[in-house]
């Protein structure tokens, strides 16, 4: 069964959604990431994903105060990311409550870099992060697009010992228009086998549904809750009916 996790990202402390990640087009649905993060975890939900979209921008974490109120008032596994471009980024995000770090411009700009983290703080506590503009990664908070190709780049990371592998696909984030299920099944199909957590488009229960049909691991899912697209409540009673 496909593991559920819902997610939040922050501006300015406060619980936002974007549109294709375009930070001119933001949604606030919330001041206190803390108690949204509770209402999860007292629904069943055991993980959570937060986004620091403000580090994501400024290269380095600015929301850690708000991480560490979630983690505080929950006991959540949480990953993080956004903004974690050195050492000192990681140890602020596990010294305020994350239990694995979502790393992404820095595996394209300074993959040296990764790769030491890998050694340093073990390959489970690192996720990739695939952010896909037109089969390629796009870094910095998705302002930028690379050259970078998504299979090779895989490939690379899997070969120094990374499964977890959070993937969104940029054109499907924040657009409710259903999950980018063609790409996704296109990465499991590669070997070796990958912790796919499948991220951007979903909608519906169903749409849910369509990637735990298709074996895709796990999936990360906001913009559809705070919408009212789909009810938490439902999606944990089908998962655990």
């Amino acid at each position: 069964m496909i593991e559920l996790i819902p997610a939040i990202d922050i501006i300015g402390g406060k619980c936002v959604r974007l549109s294709k990640g375009d930070y001119n087009q933001k949604t606030v649905y919330g001041d206190d990431p803390a108690s949204i993060a509770k209402r999860f975890e007292d629904i069943g939900f055991k993980r959570l994903h937060v986004v620091d979209l403000d580090g994501a921008k400024s290269k380095h974490i600015v929301n850690a105060s708000t991480l560490n109120a979630i983690a505080s008032a929950t006991s959540l596994t949480i990953d993080f990311g956004g903004g974690i471009k050195t050492e000192d980024d990681i140890k602020t995000a596990f010294d305020n409550g994350a239990s694995m770090v979502t790393v992404g411009s820095v595996t394209v700009t300074s993959p040296d870099t990764c790769l030491e983290w890998i050694d340093r703080f073990g390959a489970d506590k690192i996720i990739l992060g695939a952010d896909v503009r037109n089969g390629n990664i796009a870094v910095n908070g998705w302002l930028d697009e690379t050259k970078q190709g998504l299979m090779p780049y895989l490939d690379f990371y899997s070969a120094h010992g990374i499964k977890n592998v959070l993937c969104t696909e940029i054109s499907k984030d924040g657009m409710l228009c259903g999950p980018a299920t063609g790409l996704y099944k296109q990465i499991m199909a590669a070997p070796p086998t990958r912790h796919l957590i499948a991220s951007g488009g979903g909608s519906s229960i169903d749409d849910i549904k369509e990637l735990d049909n298709e074996g895709i691991p796990a999936v990360v899912f906001g913009k559809a809750i705070y919408e009212g697209k789909i009810n938490l409540n439902d999606l944990w009673d089908w998962q655990n009916g």
